[in-house]
């Protein structure tokens, strides 16, 4: 192994009544990419936060070793003047600033007292040719696209005279054509002398990028695996991140027998008036008791609009078309009304629209059906600790308690009680939009696991998923969805990604 740049020793860091990171030892060599993967809940980011200094000196056990020196950061802007960079999951850019103002932002170059916004300038545009963005350091940053405002972050890292990358899930919100831009950058940067620490999810980017991989497991270290000895493969990752070899990633099914059908759509259109314009045109579809049904696309398809437009919509479109539910005709005006019918979605954004993160476990799995635990309008405890207690138990939810807040728990954690919540109204038809995005293969087989058990229970499951080989695992039949069309209906027998792609660009 060349010169160790990073060495961290018998890191050890607690939380109430959660051992986060258990006798932990790391280290990454000069100039190489070296991902960092586990399960959600291994102490993953919380590993980095100790090295960035977000937990500072004395809030762990354990030596951090930077260049050869110990280091003992109280902050981030510590870890950032010995030339540790953090980018973390969600970017921590201001939306209303312009690029340049956020490139230089706290570290700001002056004349004087004063900025010199002419150097600022021109210095933004050397960090934006680094990263190979052609954007102009004037736009406002809420006028970029995720994978741009990405590459500003890289940016704004760069500016700082970095050695050390740390990219915490950086391609999770990114499409296909972002994530390869990335994964090359950091292929470039490599060359130019950076190294780089990758935490992600996405095992075939591991195995692409990196060097070397550090597996993390209940707060510990398994092993450390290297691309040079070839020993970095899927099969290898997996077994070393649950502790187990998952043979097939999507278990199979006990039975596939479909009932009659539980949900039609026909002749669905929907005008947003926030674009003014329609982003859903002439769709029609149904769903069998018993079945799920797969919605696959490109990002900015419409998929995500049309689960809204189904379940109350709340953002207000203007629809047209008709719906049946259990081949009664309905028509939701509000969320409240889908629920009463046995319609339930849950979303894409977990942390935004999905869960209260300063809430914890059994009240947020309740809170959507509060009727069923309530006694003229109050809420029983009892009744509320007993189905918190039931969810934890039969979702398998890893919470010490579940009165420990949601902030604090796991991603993969985090979309089980976003499960629970929406299990607990009892639906029969059930919207799952981008169900495992940003968790982790263990956490994903439970997903899929639980998925299944229902649809044998009876429910109707639609998933909504970027992933095409979750579709084609997991799915019964396939809807393909284009500039907000229906293009394409194939069962699993006859899909493939190739078919799937063709119709998805139509």
């Amino acid at each position: 192994m060349k010169t160790p740049i990073l060495e961290m020793k018998n890191i050890t860091k607690e939380f109430p009544g959660v051992k986060a990171l258990s006798n932990v030892t790391f280290q990454v060599a000069e100039g190489e990419i070296h991902c960092l993967v586990g399960e959600n809940g291994a102490g993953k980011s919380t590993l980095m936060k100790v090295l960035s200094g977000v937990y500072p000196y004395g809030s762990y056990s354990g030596d951090i070793l930077f260049g050869g020196k110990v280091q003992q950061f109280s902050g981030i802007s510590d870890s950032e003047k010995a030339g540790i960079a953090i980018i973390y999951q969600e970017l921590a850019l201001v939306p209303e600033m312009t690029v340049y103002e956020n490139i230089f932002l706290g570290n700001e170059i002056k004349k004087g007292t004063r900025i010199d916004w002419n150097e600022t300038i021109k210095r933004s545009k050397e960090m934006l040719k680094k990263v190979k963005l052609d954007v102009n350091p004037e736009e406002k940053i809420k006028d970029l696209g995720v994978g741009k405002q990405q590459l500003v972050e890289i940016a704004k890292a760069l500016s700082k005279d970095v050695k050390l990358l740390i990219l915490d899930e950086p391609t999770s919100a990114l499409n296909e054509d972002d994530c390869d831009n990335l994964l090359n950058l950091l292929g470039e940067l490599k060359g130019h002398g950076v190294t780089c620490i990758m935490i992600s999810h996405k095992l075939k980017e591991v195995i692409r990028i990196a060097d070397s991989v550090t597996v993390l497991r209940d707060g510990q270290t398994i092993c450390t695996l290297s691309a040079q000895e070839g020993k970095i493969t899927e099969n290898e990752l997996i077994k070393h991140m649950v502790g187990r070899e998952i043979d097939n990633i999507y278990p199979k099914r006990k039975s596939r027998q479909f009932g009659g059908i539980t949900l039609e759509i026909k002749n669905l259109s929907a005008y947003n008036p926030a674009v003014g314009r329609d982003i859903l045109k002439d769709v029609s579809f149904n769903v069998r008791k018993g079945e799920i049904v797969g919605f696959a696309g490109l990002m900015g398809s419409g998929r995500t609009e049309l689960a809204h437009s189904i379940f109350g919509n709340p953002n207000g479109y203007r629809i047209n078309g008709e719906m049946f539910v259990k081949g009664r005709k309905a028509n939701f005006t509000h969320p409240e009304d889908a629920i009463k019918a046995g319609v339930a979605y849950v979303t894409e954004d977990r942390k935004g629209n999905g869960l209260i993160l300063i809430q914890d476990v059994k009240q947020n799995i309740t809170l959507a059906n509060l009727r069923e635990i309530a006694k003229r309008g109050v809420v029983n405890d009892n009744d509320e600790v007993k189905v918190g207690n039931e969810y934890k138990g039969s979702l398998n939810i890893k919470t010490p308690s579940i009165e420990q807040k949601v902030s604090n728990l796991s991603g993969g954690n985090q979309q089980k009680v976003s499960l629970s919540k929406w299990l607990f109204v009892k639906p029969e038809v059930l919207i799952l939009d981008e169900p495992t995005r940003g968790i982790d293969v263990g956490a994903k087989y439970e997903i899929y696991t639980i998925m299944n058990r229902l649809v044998e229970q009876g429910m109707s499951i639609i998933m909504i998923s970027s992933e095409l080989p979750e579709i084609l695992g997991m799915s019964d039949r396939v809807y393909i969805v284009s500039g907000g069309r229906i293009t394409g209906e194939m069962s699993i027998e006859e899909a493939t990604q190739e078919k799937i792609m063709q119709k998805a660009v139509n």
